[in-house]
């Protein structure tokens, strides 16, 4: 295999290993707090509760829609040239994508005020964010190189891809408002630790028949990539103070932004339920550790004339340099370290729900409250039902526009100690993916646990989607008085 085929191959292997951001399961799961940080208008009846500390949330997604690890490395007998050939490079479009996304919780709770109307959450959490579409026709040159493509233009332009780690710091306000309305908002202070992203690029590349046989090159290029925080903490590697300063960056030495998430319940009935959401109206100010990279400008350049007999002596001499120089005299690349700002992937949760069956025995659990709390404007308390079906609404934000996920549910409570909750999710990953949620209340002692895409986990290596979440709390249950 040529050199070139392993880049290729290193680079698909990269982006695999590295989505979107659903936790359909979750949402509107109300006897997991963590509920609250996809709804904050969400219906709570907890007295408080707090996580277990770097275990209260733990989450994590990969996903890939257009190809998998068992595509290119299945004991198939294809030889894998052929395999990259024919099911990454003529089937991949631009529109494909390679992402992923990881939560880690480290601290989070939650209280209810003087007023049994208000719930209060707080908590911090660390968020590392990856996208990449495919970059076709950079994949093309690449594998193929372009000297035998005359007259084909490469579209630069393929190229999008942006990644985040963040440190989230939140404050949370729920109100319920009277028996049928719960709203509520959140606060977040972001600190950015690293940010790059090249989503705006043009140009093209394109080889044409030059004078005397030989071929010119013309490159038109508007490529941009910023970065922040890279360059400090590789300099941090070198001296062995790594750790140090990506704590640094991420209380608050770093790159500071500000968001905001708002979300509402809505009873249109005794049974009937609307909820919604939207999450992280937000954005980051990256002025510390702020580095662009810009290649922006056109050239045609033809390859150099070697005389072998007249430069015998001089052998050592880098030809290509000559090359090179023309084309950054024609195409400036620039390093620039002013400040940029990058808006947070915006998403956004909907969903309608029906209950029925009995209601949950109010044998020492969520139903053990001051149903005349309302009094001051909190409303009576509803109860739970043993079972509930709905579908809900995602969306997020982005490089290519939005992607929306469409989900069924089915929520199935075993008195106040277990619930179950069962999804079918049709996005542009799969539109088999079924998965499944746990909660389990022992005492105070809250823990759940979900997955994704469950039909595909006899084969891991073959899905174009895997996720989980798990996490435990300690909750007090009902309303104070």
């Amino acid at each position: 295999m040529r050199l070139s085929n392993y880049v290729l191959l290193g680079s698909l292997m990269l982006t695999i290993g590295i989505s979107a951001q659903n936790k359909q399961i979750l949402y509107d799961f109300n006897e997991i707090p963590q509920s609250l940080s996809l709804n904050p208008g969400m219906e709570t009846d907890f007295k408080w509760y707090a996580g277990v500390p770097l275990l209260s949330g733990v989450s994590g997604y990969v996903g890939s829609n257009g190809i998998s690890i068992n595509d290119i490395f299945a004991d198939d007998g294809v030889d894998i040239n052929v395999k990259v050939r024919e099911r990454a490079l003529d089937v991949l479009k631009p529109s494909d994508e390679f992402s992923s996304t990881v939560q880690l919780e480290y601290f989070n709770g939650g209280f209810r005020s003087n007023d049994p109307s208000v719930f209060y959450s707080f908590g911090g959490y660390l968020e590392i964010d990856n996208i990449t579409f495919w970059p076709q026709d950079y994949a093309y040159l690449i594998f193929d190189g372009n000297a035998d493509q005359l007259n084909r233009e490469f579209d630069l332009g393929d190229l999008k891809s942006r990644g985040s780690m963040v440190n989230v710091f939140h404050f949370g306000i729920n109100k319920k408002v009277d028996r049928n309305v719960t709203v509520g908002a959140r606060g977040k202070l972001y600190s950015g630790i690293i940010d790059y992203n090249s989503t705006s690029n043009k140009g093209y590349l394109v080889n044409t028949e030059g004078q005397n046989n030989r071929i010119a090159t013309t490159l038109d290029a508007d490529l941009m990539l910023h970065t922040s925080g890279v360059q400090a903490l590789n300099e941090a590697g070198d001296s062995n103070t790594a750790a140090a300063q990506f704590v640094k960056r991420a209380f608050f030495g770093g790159d500071l932004g500000l968001g905001v998430d708002i979300g509402f319940t809505y009873h249109l009935n005794e049974r009937t339920t609307i909820t919604g959401s939207v999450l992280d109206l937000g954005f980051i100010y990256h002025s510390n550790d702020a580095k662009s990279y810009s290649l922006n400008g056109k050239a045609t350049v033809e390859g150099i004339e070697i005389d072998i007999l007249e430069n015998f002596g001089s052998l050592n001499r880098d030809f290509w340099q000559d090359l090179v120089d023309e084309v950054e005299g024609l195409v400036p690349f620039e390093t620039e370290t002013a400040s940029y700002v990058t808006f947070r992937p915006t998403k956004l949760y909907a969903s309608i729900r029906n209950d029925f069956g009995e209601p949950v025995d109010n044998g020492g659990g969520q139903l053990d409250c001051d149903c005349a709390a309302g009094s001051s404007g909190g409303g009576e308390l509803r109860a739970k039902y043993r079972n509930s079906i709905g579908g809900q609404l995602y969306m997020i934000n982005r490089p290519r526009g939005p992607q929306i996920a469409l989900t069924g549910f089915y929520t199935r409570r075993l008195g106040n100690f277990v619930a179950l909750k069962g999804t079918y999710t049709v996005d542009k990953f799969s539109y088999t993916n079924v998965g499944l949620g746990m909660n389990l209340q022992a005492g105070p002692v809250n823990f759940y646990l979900m997955a994704d895409n469950l039909l595909s986990y006899k084969n891991i290596a073959a899905t174009n989607y895997a996720s989980f979440q798990l996490g435990m709390n300690i909750i007090s249950w009902g309303r104070n008085k």
